[in-house]
């Protein structure tokens, strides 16, 4: 432990911060420091600004749901609050109010809109699956990405040319990371492998991530997914979001996107090295 960390704690200890609390504490400035962690606003109900078209998609379900989910609670809390002011006891009263053993308006009540709202969830969920799920068959790059105990090997294929591998390792900075060269408003079509245990491909600003599942076949439709990027050159951090060892937290890349004519400008400075 370094000695600000230290002296940090030693504060809080004076202060009579519990030692649970403390660590609490530290491990949310130390998650606060990191420099891969996307832009968010409340406008876009606190995700990051997608890259892809899937991506919209993912924002879209989200702020539906948490506006729906705002609203029951609304509602809820409104009737909480309007039986605890208009249905309290009155102490000069001593009978007992009117006891109702059962209301079939009520009961039909909250049995049907709860019923309501879960299919109207199960439906654009469903929807929006099946798009996020399909796969065209004929993407403008192919991408092999193979997940390995603790980093990325990259291998793109475009126009029929495969390029040699872009193979990493841990890394504590994602931009020291293995880079991934995409062009901007191209369908890629990704392929998930991993020799050893359970990754997990994510990309923050992609707004959702594929487990890299080993022993998966070759013609499992769980192995590809793909993605229609959008106008947004820039570099964008990626990691394994599922706990897969030791080196788990430097498992770290980058995906670059950039316009056609720097892809082209890449592809054929790699020419020397494709296969």
């Amino acid at each position: 432990m370094s000695p600000t960390r230290r002296s940090t704690r030693r504060s809080l200890a004076r202060r009579g911060v519990p030692r649970a609390a403390a660590l609490a504490l530290l491990l949310a400035s130390v998650t606060a420091c990191a420099n891969d962690i996307p832009e968010a606003d409340w406008s876009r109900g606190l995700l990051p600004d997608p890259i892809t078209t899937q991506g919209d998609l993912v924002q879209s379900l989200w702020n539906g749901a948490w506006i729906a989910a705002l609203a029951t609670g609304g509602v809820v809390i409104g009737l909480i609050v309007w039986a605890c002011i208009f249905h309290t006891k009155r102490r000069a009263k001593a009978e007992l109010p009117p006891q109702v053993r059962y209301n079939l308006p009520i009961e039909m009540l909250y049995t049907l809109v709860p019923l309501v709202m879960v299919s109207v969830f199960f439906f654009f969920t469903a929807r929006d699956s099946r798009d996020l799920e399909f796969v065209s068959g004929s993407p403008d790059v192919k991408v092999k990405v193979e997940a390995f105990q603790w980093s990325w090997r990259f291998t793109t294929t475009v126009g029929g040319k495969t390029l040699q591998p872009v193979v990493g390792q841990p890394v504590s900075d994602y931009t020291a990371g293995p880079q991934l060269v995409l062009p901007v408003g191209k369908k890629i079509e990704f392929e998930l492998e991993s020799p050893d245990v359970i990754h997990s491909f994510w990309v923050p600003d992609f707004l959702f991530k594929r487990d890299v599942i080993p022993g998966v076949p070759e013609n499992n439709k769980g192995r590809v997914f793909e993605i229609t990027t959008l106008d947004k050159p820039g570099v964008y951090a990626g990691r394994c979001a599922e706990l897969c060892g030791v080196d788990h937290s430097r498992m770290l890349f980058n995906v670059k996107l950039v316009k056609q004519a720097e892809f082209d400008q890449y592809i054929a400075t790699q020419a020397g090295s494709a296969q």
